[in-house]
């Protein structure tokens, strides 16, 4: 389990962003894999949850994922629910004390904030296309609803696929450069010809910025690169594997 100071400096908040090791998963799985969305054996997935929230000390119960679908929904969580009865939205937030708010990745940035004075804490799954569309956007303003503050707010972006890893082709650009013409910073030429390489934590940390979060911290890993310990939906893609793993990414109130 990975933590990051910036988020252990708050008294009350315990976080942890979770690698593949660990678990009793097999094969692809392995070993720690937390996503009941993958084909492994569900019993498998059911004892790594719980794994996981031990290295909290916390119970299973305790754990609240989503059903991810790379949209800009937030939900706020007043309790926590099973794993199979998640709702579908990319981002939770809350300022109940004792809910593990949960995100599943595998190369797409998971993203845990934090208001130590509000008390209020967030998770987000930030993808290109979530992130793009608004997903943190949105997770800081339930937030500030919650009764938060951006000048109090700490973000951590936690291991995701790395700028030398994520080649994107000709087209994937467009949408970006329209929002801004300065988020061109975040490409870098690729040696195929028309392709290029996407920054994706060097673009969320900017608009985790511009949205008021000025102190946002990430892990410095490349879950493509990491085969060790990380799960990576490009490595498998570029294999053909059939599945993958998700690791979990987790922040709570204390009670």
């Amino acid at each position: 389990m990975i933590t990051l100071s910036a988020l252990n400096d708050f008294n009350r908040i315990r976080h942890g962003f979770f690698t593949r090791e660990g678990g009793v998963s097999q094969g692809l799985y392995g070993s720690l894999n937390c996503g009941p969305g993958s084909k492994d054996d569900p019993a498998a997935v059911r004892e790594n949850r719980g794994r996981a929230m031990a290295m909290m000390d916390l119970p299973v119960e305790s754990l609240a994922t989503l059903y991810q679908a790379h949209t800009a929904d937030v939900v706020v969580v007043t309790e926590a629910w099973p794993a199979g009865q998640s709702p579908t939205a990319d981002a939770m937030v809350t300022n109940r004390p004792g809910i593990a708010l949960g995100i599943l990745t595998a190369d797409c940035a998971p993203v845990l904030l934090a208001d130590g004075k509000g008390g209020v804490v967030a998770a987000a799954h930030a993808g290109w296309k979530g992130a793009l569309g608004g997903v943190l956007d949105n997770t800081v303003k339930a937030m500030v609803e919650l009764g938060g503050k951006t000048a109090n707010m700490v973000a951590a972006i936690g291991p995701c696929i790395g700028h030398r890893s994520y080649e994107v082709g000709p087209e994937f650009p467009d949408p970006f450069l329209a929002e801004d013409a300065h988020n061109i910073d975040f490409f870098a030429p690729s040696s195929r010809p028309g392709h290029a390489l996407f920054d994706l934590p060097g673009y969320i940390s900017r608009k985790l910025a511009r949205l008021g979060v000025i102190d946002v911290t990430r892990v410095p890993a490349d879950t493509c690169r990491d085969e060790a310990r990380f799960f990576s939906y490009r490595r498998t893609t570029l294999r053909g594997e059939p599945d993958y793993g998700r690791q979990l990414s987790a922040i709570l109130l204390d009670r």
